[in-house]
């Protein structure tokens, strides 16, 4: 058993404006009737709180069953955060200069430590420490901010916004195009999980 979720993390903003930009996501999902305005109970990390699904919830999900969780609801967070999937790990990173993949685990799943060497202590630097979090690509040697790495199947993405719904069905392809949209353009990364 287990928790899932997905999160949306808009991977443009700036610390500036993160507040407002979640802001407006936020009031079009309430106004379009895909969340519930008030704030409750009904989601994990943060503060606890977030917004159950709102009578119109299936304009974002491919299957329209509520979903009958404790944990069924959104949550917007702001601040410079390192999102990731939950349980397991990433596969492979990608350097945003040479576009090399680092396979970061074996064939049976298991850590290749000296790949791991690189990216140590980086995503604290950027998160916490209001760094740049710099790796130097063990491929071309250039550095640039842990921020600007990709990681296999989503798996991690910096960013100073994210919106997490959890315990919800899929979400289409449609719905997370149009939080892109509405962000301005924005690039965004999907990221789902469990914990």
């Amino acid at each position: 058993m287990g928790d899932y979720f997905q999160t949306i993390v808009d991977l443009d903003a700036t610390e500036r404006d993160a507040q407002e930009l979640g802001a407006r996501i936020l009031d079009w999902l309430i106004a379009d009737g895909i969340v519930a305005a008030e704030r409750t109970d009904c989601v994990l990390g943060g503060d606890g709180y977030g917004h159950a699904p709102g009578p119109h919830f299936t304009k974002a999900v491919d299957d329209p069953d509520p979903v009958g969780l404790w944990t069924n609801g959104f949550h917007v967070q702001t601040g410079r955060t390192v999102f990731d999937s939950g349980q397991g790990d990433a596969g492979a990173a990608t350097c945003p200069l040479c576009r090399a993949e680092i396979r970061l685990v074996d064939e049976v799943w298991q850590p290749i430590e000296s790949a791991w060497g690189p990216f140590e202590g980086r995503f604290q630097d950027w998160a916490e420490d209001g760094g740049e979090g710099i790796v130097h690509c063990p491929s071309c040697a250039r550095p640039s901010g842990i921020d600007r790495w990709s990681w296999e199947d989503d798996y991690y993405a910096c960013g100073h916004l994210g919106f997490t719904f959890w315990g919800w069905a899929e979400l289409t392809s449609g719905f997370t195009r149009e939080i892109g949209r509405r962000l301005g353009g924005h690039r965004t990364a999907l990221l789902a999980g469990k914990l």
